[in-house]
Formats: C-alpha cells, sequence, structure tokens
C-alpha cells in the first residue's frame, strides 16, 4: 500500500491511511502478540531490525507505533538508522536536527522530538548523518536518551540498521526491552536469519519474535497483498 505525503514523501502508513484494511489488521495483531511474547517481562522499549536490507523494518516498526498510539499509548519513535535514515521521509517532517544532535551534545531531546500527524506519536529523527554512528549508538548517552524517553512514553520504539550489515544494532540490542526481527518471506534465507538471532543474543538482546514479512496469501482469503504476521520464537531457534 503506497502513497505520497508531505514534502512528496514516499510512505507506507497503511494503518494509519487505511485502518480497516486487513493489512492494518494485521498490525494490530502484531501489537496484540507483543504482549504475549514478553508475559513476564513486558518490553517497552523495542528495537526493530532485519537480518538484511530491504526486508521491511521501517515500513513495520513504523505501522507497529500507529497502532500502539491508535490504542491509546503514547508513543515515540526513534530513528536510530543513522546510516540510511527514513523515518522522516516516511512521516514528511525535516531531518535538519535530531538524535545525533543530542548524542553529540548539540542539542535537548526537548528540541528535536516533533509530534506527527497520529495523535500520540512522537518522532525522533536521525539527525545529520554523522562518521562515527557505531561509536555515537554504543555510547552511554545513548542509554541514557533511551532512559529518559522511557519515563515519558508508554512505548519507544527504535528502528535500526540490518543486524548482519554493521555493528549498530548489536551495540543497540542490550539497550532495549526487546528485539522484533523482521525477516522476508521466501526470500530471506533461514541460515542469515539465525544468524542475525544469534549475533543479538550474543550481544545481549532479547528477541520478542520474528515479523513475517511480504507472506502472499491466496486470491480466495484477502486477494494478491502483501501484509505483516507476527508469530513469536523460542530462545533457541528461530521458526519460519
Amino acid at each position: 500500500m503506497q502513497m505520497t505525503g508531505k514534502n512528496g514523501a514516499f510512505v507506507d502508513l497503511v494503518a494509519h491511511k487505511h485502518p480497516k484494511s486487513a493489512a492494518a489488521e494485521a498490525y494490530r495483531t502484531l501489537r496484540t502478540n507483543l504482549g504475549f511474547a514478553a508475559p513476564d517481562r513486558p518490553a517497552r522499549v523495542i528495537l526493530v531490525s532485519s537480518a538484511g536490507p530491504a526486508d521491511g523494518k521501517t515500513t513495520t516498526v513504523s505501522n507497529l507505533a500507529v497502532v500502539l498510539a491508535q490504542a491509546g499509548h503514547s508513543v515515540c519513535l526513534v530513528d536510530s538508522d543513522l546510516r540510511k535514515p527514513r523515518l522522516h521521509r516516511l512521516f514528511g517532517v525535516e531531518n535538519t536536527a535530531g538524535l545525533t544532535n543530542v548524542l553529540s551534545q548539540n542539542a535537548g531531546l526537548e528540541e528535536v522530538v516533533v509530534n506527527t500527524e497520529v495523535d500520540r506519536l512522537a518522532l525522533l529523527p536521525s539527525g545529520p548523518i554523522p562518521p562515527n554512528p557505531a561509536e555515537l549508538l554504543g555510547s552511554g548517552r545513548m542509554q541514557e536518551v533511551l532512559d529518559r524517553l522511557a519515563e515519558r512514553y508508554d512505548f519507544v520504539l527504535a528502528d535500526s540498521p540490518p543486524v548482519l550489515a554493521v555493528t549498530d544494532t548489536s551495540l543497540l540490542a542490550g539497550q532495549v526491552d526487546g528485539v522484533l526481527l523482521v525477516i522476508r518471506a521466501a526470500d530471506t534465507r533461514v541460515d542469515l536469519a539465525q544468524e542475525a538471532k544469534a549475533q543479538l543474543a550474543k550481544a545481549g538482546g532479547r528477541v520478542l519474535g520474528v515479523v513475517l514479512n511480504k507472506v502472499r496469501l491466496s486470491a480466495k482469503d484477502y486477494g494478491y497483498y502483501y501484509y505483516y504476521h507476527h508469530r513469536p520464537v523460542k530462545e533457541d531457534q528461530i521458526r519460519l
């Protein structure tokens, strides 16, 4: 489901633009399943990543943020993909200042967090792309930012680079309550998905589950379209 937002931005906020669609309902199912994935230790600060590029992590985290806000929760969406940030385009906002400014101590959170057109959903853009993303994300300052946001919002969702591409996500994994791993159906190799999960676990990350993306359903069920489905994973394996 594709549409154009402010500033000509290419967006895919189906849960916001088409809340009655089957795709939006799938995101609401993901929202519900988050509670079942961690009943003993509720996850409020969640990192969303993927094994490789083009798996749909940014679309997933954005729509998950939307449905959480629609359920009455206050949400802050953080663009911690400091190499290829996209959330500002998705929501049609400027990216002149953001997370990198806060991490570099050139701005305060209050100066760079912006409201979106979705009620109760705020966005912390990436800010200018730095020369040292991993160093910034692995700093104690990043943990402070996440902790401060968690004090102000019911949920903090962070978009991050693919796990196997760079070290950034591994550095973030231990700073959050849990990680959702986005897998592209029929494209992501099982061994790469397992390697990504193992890398997250080694970094101290708690994998909450897998979002199986771009699943083609039968025509008699919904027609040919892609939607997102979530299933929890056990600690020792990924089931696809």
